[in-house]
């Protein structure tokens, strides 16, 4: 539900928050900026020329198992593992008491058992856009690893910084309902409470000093790090690898340096990709700064260990992301932690991804109701895949029988 105008005349004449603009009230809480601007959009298989035009409607509309596209194609024994995962939480729930009950007496090696589970305690909803259309973007993230030290030397000399003191956040949900998944951030300066510091202004000034979790050797991945949200570090001293987990960010909107590039005439839109822009910043070291502080936005991390490299990092839900089978969504129209069939393609190529998957993350860049972030895990082939993916796609929401769609949908 976006806010009204009249709700946000209301915000913009109360005195405290007067500074803040309107994009740095659209951040949600966690993993952030899962998608940068990649390469040019693959299309999904074209829809028959005699499909009826658009018309708008409900964001979700109840549908079956039948409609969706490879359904009886997916091995959902591959999902179950984040079905669980989500299950221990939203069991909690008396909407999902029922079906997440039931997920524990499963038998999870039988695939026809774990069909017929979805198709009795659940009714598919597909998602449409406020226009009636029922397709749109579907991006990729992807856990990278940076090498660092735990001490700024030699060529360990950008800092990864936990969260400051003097971040302020406020939850206007307490106030204002309308506002549910959206918080305010910034930072007192005397009696107001103002925005707090762009990236440029970070970098420019010593207030985060004594923050550092550690130092690693590349600003660039250090950046795509903070687009991703969360990563590991090794540290080759102790021959210890870390997990930095996305801890806040500083309020501001974020802002594609791909697009910053593009529209500077350094490179065609087809070319804005992860890889190119590295590729980029090598030639043209001089203007490193220049093109980084482009994006007004900064994370900050926390320290987590690693007892297991399998698992992901925790997403919004607070569950660790299972490679290939988690997506992040628009809380504000798709319940997090609910199972999601998914009908896409593969980065840059026409073959169907078509699986279930469970909305367990959320990112300021993943806004609108078709439009998820696929996580494709760790290692080389995950960033790659990652790197290139910016797809046409469907959603249907699976939600338990008798459960009403969310309010706003």
């Amino acid at each position: 539900m976006n806010p009204s105008p009249m709700l946000l005349n209301r915000l913009a004449s109360v005195p405290v928050l007067k500074r803040l603009s309107v994009p740095a009230m659209a951040v949600s809480v966690a993993v952030l900026l899962a998608a940068c601007q990649t390469t040019p959009l693959t299309t999904a298989p074209q829809q028959p020329s005699t499909r009826p035009a658009a018309q708008p409607g409900p964001a979700m509309r109840a549908t079956s198992f039948a409609q969706l596209p490879g359904w009886n194609n997916d091995d959902l024994r591959e999902a179950w593992p984040a079905l669980q995962s989500s299950c221990s939480a939203m069991i909690r729930k008396p909407e999902w008491r029922a079906a997440c009950s039931a997920a524990q007496q499963v038998n999870a090696s039988d695939l026809g058992f774990l069909r017929s589970y979805f198709e009795t305690y659940f009714t598919p909803y597909q998602l449409f856009n406020p226009d009636g259309t029922d397709t749109g973007l579907v991006t990729g993230y992807y856990e990278p690893l940076l090498k660092g030290s735990r001490r700024r030397a030699g060529p360990y000399q950008t800092p990864l910084y936990q969260a400051p003191d003097d971040l302020l956040t406020i939850d206007m949900a307490a106030v204002y309902p309308e506002l549910k998944n959206l918080r305010l951030r910034g930072k007192v300066v005397g009696r107001k409470v103002v925005p707090y510091p762009s990236r440029a202004e970070l970098m420019q000034s010593n207030s985060l000093a004594g923050k550092e979790i550690v130092w690693v050797d590349d600003p660039v991945e250090a950046f795509f790090l903070q687009v991703q949200g969360s990563g590991r570090v090794y540290l080759p001293e102790s021959k210890e690898t870390i997990r930095v987990a996305y801890a806040d960010q500083n309020g501001r909107p974020y802002k594609s340096i791909g697009r910053y590039l593009v529209d500077k005439g350094e490179m065609e839109l087809s070319q804005a990709s992860a890889q190119n822009i590295k590729a980029w910043v090598q030639a043209n070291p001089a203007r490193k700064e220049e093109l980084l502080n482009a994006n007004p936005s900064y994370v900050f991390f926390r320290e987590e260990k690693l007892p297991d490299p399998s698992k992901g990092p925790k997403g919004a839900q607070g569950i660790p992301l299972t490679p290939q089978r988690s997506i992040a969504i628009d809380p504000q129209h798709v319940p997090l932690g609910a199972p999601v069939f998914l009908s896409t393609t593969l980065p840059n190529s026409d073959k169907p991804l078509q699986r279930l998957v469970v909305a367990q993350d959320t990112g300021g860049a993943i806004r609108g109701v078709v439009r998820a972030d696929y996580f494709w895990g760790f290692g080389d082939e995950a960033e790659d895949r990652a790197g290139s993916m910016k797809q046409r796609g469907m959603m249907w929401v699976l939600l338990p029988k008798g459960m009403n769609p969310p309010s706003g949908n």
